[in-house]
């Protein structure tokens, strides 16, 4: 059970801090929920407390491991279908995973491709969904401006083969 104030990933969306536990009647049933508020796009998402379990909400991560997320960022392997279908859905449930380090290898291997043979529309919009699910815990882990994760970042990308 988590409490005002904590800082939780929501697979799929990204991290944030609970804000409230609110309890509310929706289509007829009532339920409590966690409020979070997103970092990045200032948006807020209510989840019911009693599916964290399912859609795997958890704590970020501790500033330990964030050398683990910028190693796979860095690490020039990475295994991709030329399908670009199988592709999707691969990286889909690494995302759904929640796992950072799932993610990071979603961003990496996407923005490799796209520096490479260039991204469909549906894995431009996955590439940016998981960036964004990524900094958004990062920039709770470490406090720092969401630029300079992104000045970080674009520094490692920038070293990628084109």
């Amino acid at each position: 059970m988590f409490k005002i104030g904590d800082r939780v990933v929501y697979p799929m969306h990204g991290a944030g801090v609970i804000e409230a536990i609110e309890e509310k009647e929706i289509l007829g049933v009532r339920k409590k929920y966690y409020v979070m508020k997103l970092p990045v796009g200032e948006m807020k998402v209510m989840i019911p407390i009693d599916s964290i379990l399912r859609v795997g909400l958890r704590e970020v991560i501790d500033k330990g491991r964030i050398e683990e997320v910028f190693k796979v960022l860095r690490n020039p392997n990475g295994e991709m279908s030329s399908n670009w279908n199988r592709r999707y859905r691969y990286h889909l449930e690494k995302i759904k995973s929640g796992d950072i380090l799932e993610v990071a290898e979603v961003v990496r291997n996407l923005t490799r491709r796209d520096r490479q043979k260039g991204l469909s529309t549906g894995e431009r919009k996955m590439l940016e969904n998981s960036k964004q699910i990524m900094v958004s815990e990062l920039l709770l882990v470490q406090g720092i401006d969401q630029s300079e994760i992104i000045n970080a970042l674009d520094s490692i990308f920038d070293s990628y083969p084109e």
